[in-house]
């Protein structure tokens, strides 16, 4: 089997790398810190990317994009989550806002808001989970009633990255009641800037802009802000969390910290290890490519159109299990790494990475919901 991606990913590849080290800084971890600095190098960086039709590279030119192919765009997302995504948070309007909006939405929706995605110029959040509805996604109570030629939409939102930034949310919310959960819910693209609006951080180890609280009190929604048709918006959230799971190539930041171990702590160090914990770091590698080839897999098949929920679970499960196993290993191989400059910046991306790894498995979906989806696959399979 040949598993190269071509000439020109190749060539994309190495763009990209000489783009992050003139753009980047070396010790950048992301763009959402206590820094204001890390924030602006993400949006100068888009707009980096954007010049050079490399920020929606697999986007159709008519929406800003290049036509690249499937691996090319992949090519993007491994090299900007290895480098501590340095987009920021534009892979969600990239990922899954844009290609809903292809998918799903009118003309005067793509003309308002594919041409400032692919610019870089605007950040969205995804106002999904609930309180008590966070696995069950199904079960929100965030109400949009009829309200004139309109709706008038109150409820909360919680784990709600990006909130305090975003211009724009994509925002599920439940306009009748129907004999299924799943049914009479739409999706909403709601300005954050609408009055009735209240944005509440919540802070975590992952950062200060990371997690938010958003409270909706009568906010006013027109039927141009519905995206697809009213009642149908479950069907649009299950081909967005397809996009959103696959779309963050989590193996790419393990493999290069992996990678960077032997050179940070040089031979005598590296040698000095113990057997044992130098054999977890080459099986956290073949962890690493493990789940670069479902991942592809899976992009194929969503390529092809033939992608099922079940297929983003089995990449998602192998995916957050590398990232906690990986940082485990590295979290002990980190400690013998040097006081030097190179030596602490590699300290501080581990720590980055182990925070990271311990959200990994409720984000986008719990593991255990992934774990209940390709079980029901399998059993309807036998």
């Amino acid at each position: 089997m040949d598993f190269e991606m071509g000439e020109a990913a190749t060539g994309l590849r190495g763009e990209l790398r000489r783009l992050v080290a003139a753009e980047v800084p070396a010790d950048f971890l992301g763009a959402f810190t206590d820094d204001p600095a890390d924030l602006a190098v993400a949006q100068h960086f888009c707009r980096v990317l954007a010049d050079r039709g490399l920020l929606c590279a697999a986007w159709p030119p008519e929406f800003g994009g290049r036509d690249a192919s499937v691996w090319e765009q992949t090519v993007v997302r491994e090299e900007m989550w290895a480098h501590h995504e340095p987009r920021g948070a534009q892979y969600m309007g990239v990922n899954w806002v844009g290609p809903a909006l292809m998918r799903h939405g009118s003309t005067a929706q793509q003309n308002r808001h594919l041409p400032p995605i692919a610019r870089g110029e605007v950040i969205w959040c995804q106002g999904f989970s609930e309180p008590d509805s966070g696995s069950d996604l199904a079960s929100l109570r965030t109400a949009a009633r009829p309200d004139g030629d309109g709706w008038s939409i109150s409820g909360q939102k919680i784990w709600t990255s990006y909130a305090q930034m975003a211009q724009w949310c994509f925002l599920l919310a439940r306009t009748s009641k129907e004999d299924r959960k799943q049914q009479g819910l739409t999706v909403f693209l709601v300005p954050m800037s609408r009055p009735g609006i209240e944005v509440r951080p919540i802070r975590s180890m992952l950062g200060p802009h990371h997690l938010n609280e958003v409270f909706l009190d009568n906010v006013r929604a027109t039927e141009a802000d519905v995206l697809g048709r009213v009642g149908d918006g479950w069907q649009v959230v299950r081909e967005v969390l397809a996009f959103e799971r696959v779309g963050i190539a989590r193996y790419a930041r393990c493999e290069r910290l992996l990678h960077a171990a032997p050179e940070v702590l040089g031979p005598q160090r590296w040698d000095e290890l113990v057997p044992q914990l130098r054999s977890g770091w080459a099986r956290m590698l073949i962890h690493c490519r493990r789940a670069r080839l479902l991942a592809y897999q899976v992009l194929a098949l969503q390529n092809e159109g033939r992608i099922s929920p079940s297929d983003a679970a089995t990449y998602r499960i192998a995916v957050t299990r590398l990232d906690q196993d990986s940082a485990t290993v590295l979290a002990e191989i980190a400690t013998a790494a040097p006081d030097d400059e190179p030596g602490r910046r590699y300290r501080r991306a581990i720590a980055d990475h182990w925070r990271y790894a311990q959200a990994s498995t409720v984000a986008s979906g719990s593991i255990e919901m992934q774990r209940i989806l390709l079980a029901r696959k399998m059993l309807e399979a036998a």
